[in-house]
């Protein structure tokens, strides 16, 4: 794509997009400009001071509670829903068709956000914080989001770590991460107006979607395949014996041996043996043995049966020049679903290769975006915080192929890269340039006059204080269907 292409092309998303906002649309617009540009910001209220933002630092705040509204407090979740399904299709019109792969490549992972003294928001659990001191648990209060993602296509292994946001949902208290995980997959596959309805999709994912309630409850699209990382102590069995001669009264057999990834004598000789070679960003090249198990079967449960779904199971070795591995722990990889033939070993492989680029996303995010540093007492408004935060990642991922290199004055004297992608932060520096040279469709702002503010004497109720709710375990349920 050349670079009136590109230009034309982000020119064309923010006009949709400033249309699809129902509710303060100039506000919102200045807002996601002044977010994309503003690399160093600390807080929602300091991006009032870009020169992309013409309002007062109230009307950013005003902006973010009407991203989404309600029309009634009993169907609020259907109504998010069907407006986050719209601003999905606004999303996946500007993505570019796979051309050096077969198949879309789409992956699901939660991050989290610390809201570790906002005792007045609602529904804060305790969940999984990253990078804490040694000895400390890696707990910390606050929400957790799903988001789901597309990978795109890498034309060398240094290139940035691109992905494309495509839905962001909060994980309620009554939630899990692989049931919102699976009513992403749903929401995604089921649309017949997007491209993943009909053509072969791969989805990647870390253990935690290993669970046989995400990969039974996903199963069921024919075009999904999904490849996922294992622990070290699942086990798993081979199929069944053929039964000969006539078949013997009582409930028939359905699972042979033991497959246990702890134990080598029960995993008998791999089906498919497969080598390729892996390279890393800073060009160290490694060479990978891949074994491959196919029809293996798991355990399922009473309500979601799982000996009729086989899957193929992948052993990972990453070894160096004598030959030695790299990684103390081996890497199992599960392959499930139908489609699931038509993936090597190495595409299952390499695929999964990409998945850790939506962590750069999530850091990046946070760094750059203020993912995490919007303070407010407002459910509602932190999800439609966060849906802005990747919405202005979509921008930024439009504008890569227009910004130009403006490296820092201790940075001129580094190689700079020829040819390649601008990395997220590299377009994010460059952006201010672009949105002046291309404008917005947002107003300026008019003046009405001054608020008449709060009644002489009016002093609000306090904010309710909410407890802070401990998950425990409960039984499989459909995110959409909680209350």
């Amino acid at each position: 794509m050349d670079v009136q292409e590109a230009i034309s092309q982000l020119k064309q998303f923010r006009q949709e997009l400033y249309d699809a906002f129902d509710h303060r649309a100039d506000a919102l617009m200045e807002l996601l400009d002044a977010l994309s540009s503003t690399p160093h910001a600390r807080s929602v209220a300091e991006l009032s001071l870009s020169p992309f933002f013409h309002r007062g630092y109230g009307s950013a705040y005003d902006a973010i509670a009407h991203l989404f509204q309600a029309s009634d407090l009993e169907t609020a979740n259907e109504e998010r829903r069907a407006w986050e399904q719209r601003l999905l299709r606004l999303k996946v019109h500007y993505l570019p068709s796979p051309q050096q792969r077969k198949f879309w490549l789409l992956g699901t992972d939660a991050v989290s956000i610390a809201r570790l003294f906002s005792y007045t928001l609602a529904d804060r659990t305790f969940v999984y914080q990253p990078n804490v001191p040694r000895g400390n648990k890696p707990i910390t209060i606050g929400h957790q989001y799903s988001a789901q993602v597309m990978y795109p296509e890498k034309g060398h292994p240094s290139d940035a770590p691109w992905v494309y946001p495509l839905s962001t949902r909060r994980i309620r208290s009554v939630d899990t991460a692989t049931a919102v995980g699976s009513d992403q997959v749903d929401a995604l596959l089921e649309d017949e107006t997007l491209p993943f309805h009909e053509e072969l999709c791969v989805h990647v994912a870390d253990s935690t979607y290993s669970a046989v309630l995400f990969l039974g409850s996903t199963e069921k699209h024919k075009n999904l395949v999904n490849v996922v990382r294992l622990r070290s102590n699942r086990v798993f069995y081979h199929q069944p014996p053929p039964v000969e001669g006539k078949p013997k009264p009582g409930h028939p057999r359905w699972y042979g041996e033991r497959f246990s990834l702890k134990d080598p004598t029960t995993w008998a000789e791999p089906d498919d043996v497969q080598e390729t070679n892996l390279t890393t960003c800073k060009g160290h090249t490694y060479h990978v043995q891949l074994e491959g198990w196919h029809d293996l079967l798991m355990r399922g449960k009473k309500d979601l049966p799982m000996h009729q779904k086989p899957f193929t199971l992948i052993r990972v070795r990453v070894l160096d020049e004598q030959g030695r591995p790299i990684f103390k722990h081996t890497l199992w990889l599960i392959v499930m679903g139908q489609r699931r033939k038509e993936l090597s070993l190495v595409e299952a492989w390499e695929s999964y290769c990409q998945r850790f680029d939506v962590e750069h996303y999530f850091r990046f995010g946070k760094q750059r975006l203020l993912m995490a540093a919007f303070q407010t007492p407002d459910v509602g408004h932190e999800e439609n915080w966060l849906e802005l935060v990747s919405l202005a990642y979509v921008q930024l991922w439009l504008a890569r192929e227009v910004a130009e290199a403006l490296p820092r004055p201790w940075e001129q004297y580094l190689p700079q890269p020829q040819g390649q992608v601008a990395s997220p932060s590299a377009a994010q520096r460059d952006l201010g340039r672009i949105l002046r040279e291309i404008g917005t469709p947002a107003q300026p702002p008019k003046r009405r006059g001054n608020s008449p503010g709060r009644a002489k004497g009016a002093r609000p109720a306090r904010r309710k204080r909410h407890q802070i709710i401990k998950k425990g375990r409960k039984t499989w349920k459909k995110a959409s269907s909680s209350t």
